[in-house]
């Protein structure tokens, strides 16, 4: 019995031992050495700048006259001046999860001083977000909106988009001037490498951008804005554009449609087509291309392509899946597969840059501030035949192939002055065709300006002649529903024509 007894003194005490031993590093050895423990707010901002790559086919690009999809479901849009809450709420969702990063890097960069460059970075990215978001829909949670982690605000109220303009332009003003080339360099930065120059140029062209969306409205602050703007430096050279590069995991959003399962669907529209082809713009056979003979998709082949500008026939606006094979018809056409296609080496390749902010739009603005009197060196005349130039060199930024020799910029240049009486209609179509891509600053600065002087969307089953602004996403009126009723006594029912406080 003392033997069995002693027998299992020692096998609880090896058991302690065993224990005890097991226990020593425990800590050490459950630890993943390898997994990260915290993130750099640096690639944080980098992914709101990568996610902030979005304008809508369906609804930006067709708006502007520039792609139109004859076909209904899901692709309804402004090709049919009609309501689609399915699409509408995609710059929503899109943009507030920048604007949720952007709040995360201010947040964390904040705690350490020496990140003041990547703090203002990002207030600039996320008032230009938010500066999407309310050229959109006008009122949105401005305040609270993304930050439900910080405040613990779930149901943010809404603010009216004068209160917005007046915020992202003091953000935007008080971020670019803090920024300084003796702090701490961002070399993580995808966009400009953490160049204070070109961010600096960033945030005074965006601003430059802010003050001329107030021309109708404050015209006198809005000269104030672009003259401070304007003397701070902006981007008036390709070398500088804001712009994101595509690559195998970041391929262009827009363009990855236009040459996916989708390619067949979408067109180059008339207005666009023939508005190159009457100034004989060498663009156009930069931007598209026309499949003779395709009676299918499936015939949209290399060996029937012709980016030749005389071959280029745009289709028109107005027109169902059911009506356009008629149109075609009269158009000559063997089947609608034959109009002209956003060109899938330049426009619509998948490795095409995304543009926020180029130099050839911003010499057209500051050709606009010249000719309204806001800016008093240089000359209209000048600025414009600049952004013409820039615009047509940042063409090979969107195929190298596709550049367009020198002696015909200069020529292009040359045969399109600035002509007295017709300014701000040059200087705005202009503006139209150098924002190729950008479908969310086309569409802006066309509202503002009512140029290029376009009839509207024709489609006798549309709902609104003009389309001014986006509606809600449902989950807004459903979820929010306090908050989106009392917006709603503000600023007005939820219309597609219902015109924003800049578009006056």
């Amino acid at each position: 019995m003392k033997n069995k007894i002693y027998k299992l003194f020692i096998l609880a005490l090896m058991s302690v031992f065993v224990i005890s031993s097991c226990d020593n590093g425990f800590d050490e050895l459950n630890t993943n050495k390898y997994d990260a423990t915290s993130l750099d707010p640096a690639f944080v901002l980098n992914r709101a700048i990568v996610n902030a790559r979005h304008s809508t086919l369906i609804y930006e690009h067709a708006a502007v006259q520039w792609i139109v999809s004859p076909f209904s479901g899901v692709l309804a849009g402004a090709n049919y001046n009609t309501d689609n809450k399915g699409s509408v709420g995609e710059n929503w969702t899109n943009y507030f999860e920048v604007i949720k990063d952007t709040r995360d890097v201010i947040a964390i960069a904040s705690e350490n001083p020496d990140r003041a460059n990547l703090v203002n970075m990002a207030r600039i990215i996320q008032s230009w977000a938010f500066m999407v978001l309310t050229d959109t829909y006008g009122a949105i949670p401005y305040d609270e909106g993304g930050n439900g982690y910080y405040s613990q605000v779930y149901f943010p109220t809404y603010q009216s988009q004068e209160y917005i303009y007046d915020k992202i332009i003091t953000d935007v003003t008080e971020a670019t001037n803090a920024l300084s080339a003796s702090g701490k360099t961002e070399n993580a930065d995808i966009l400009f490498g953490g160049d204070i120059t070109q961010w600096k140029k960033f945030g005074n062209s965006l601003l430059l951008r802010m003050g001329m969306r107030l021309c109708n409205v404050d015209p006198t602050r809005a000269a104030s804005i672009v003259s401070s703007a304007f003397s701070g430096g902006v981007i008036t050279s390709n070398d500088d554009n804001a712009m994101i590069n595509a690559n195998d995991n970041y391929k262009n959003p827009a363009a990855s449609v236009l040459v996916g399962n989708e390619s067949a669907n979408y067109y180059l529209t008339k207005t666009l087509v023939d508005w190159l082809k009457d100034k004989n713009d060498p663009r156009l056979e930069a931007f598209s291309v026309r499949y003779i003979g395709a009676l299918s998709g499936n015939d949209q082949t290399a060996a029937r392509a012709s980016t030749n500008a005389e071959d280029q026939i745009g289709m028109p606006m107005g027109f169902d899946n059911g009506s356009i094979e008629g149109q075609a018809t009269a158009d000559g056409l063997v089947s609608f597969y034959e109009y002209s296609q956003a060109s899938k080496t330049c426009i619509a390749s998948e490795y095409a840059p995304t543009f926020i902010v180029t130099a050839g739009q911003t010499n057209l603005l500051l050709a606009e501030a010249r000719f309204r009197g806001w800016i008093s060196s240089g000359t209209a005349a000048q600025y414009f035949a600049d952004g013409i130039e820039q615009s047509l060199k940042q063409v090979a930024l969107f195929d190298a192939d596709a550049a367009i020799p020198e002696g015909d910029i200069t020529a292009y240049v040359s045969a399109n002055p600035l002509n007295a009486g017709t300014e701000m209609e040059q200087i705005n179509s202009q503006y139209w065709i150098s924002s190729i891509m950008c479908g969310e600053e086309a569409w802006a600065n066309f509202r503002r300006t009512d140029y290029p002087d376009m009839a509207p969307n024709p489609y006798p089953g549309r709902e609104v002649e003009w389309i001014y602004r986006l509606t809600y996403p449902d989950t807004e009126s459903s979820v929010n529903s306090e908050n989106f009723d009392a917006m709603i006594a503000m600023q007005g029912a939820d219309k597609l024509d219902l015109k924003l406080w800049w578009d006056n």
